[in-house]
């Protein structure tokens, strides 16, 4: 996974992602949760150091630059349990 920078307000919330050197503006609410961590399925038995069992994800509908008018994409964070940061799981455009 890409790791991205997630820029924020002083409040914590999400104001944009920057992502292979391209800065991307959110342009809605974000959601966040929790999910349950399948290290089962990858490995036989939990990394020593990770007890994290969970791990957060982030859906933020972001749009290229300040055009308000440019089309929303929609990336899935998930936090890096390691170092704090994000990586983007996936990134689909919003086609109308």
């Amino acid at each position: 996974m890409e790791h991205v920078v997630v820029k924020t307000a002083a409040n914590g919330t999400p104001t944009a992602v920057v992502s292979n050197g391209r800065e991307w503006a959110v342009g809605a609410d974000p959601v966040r949760w929790f999910e349950r961590v399948r290290w089962w399925e990858s490995r036989r038995r939990m990394p020593r150091g990770l007890s994290r069992v969970d791990v957060e994800v982030l859906q933020v509908q972001v749009r290229l630059g300040s055009n308000e008018r440019s089309a929303l994409t929609t990336m899935l964070l998930e936090r890096d349990g390691l170092g704090g940061g994000w990586q983007l799981r996936r990134s689909v455009a919003d086609v109308a």
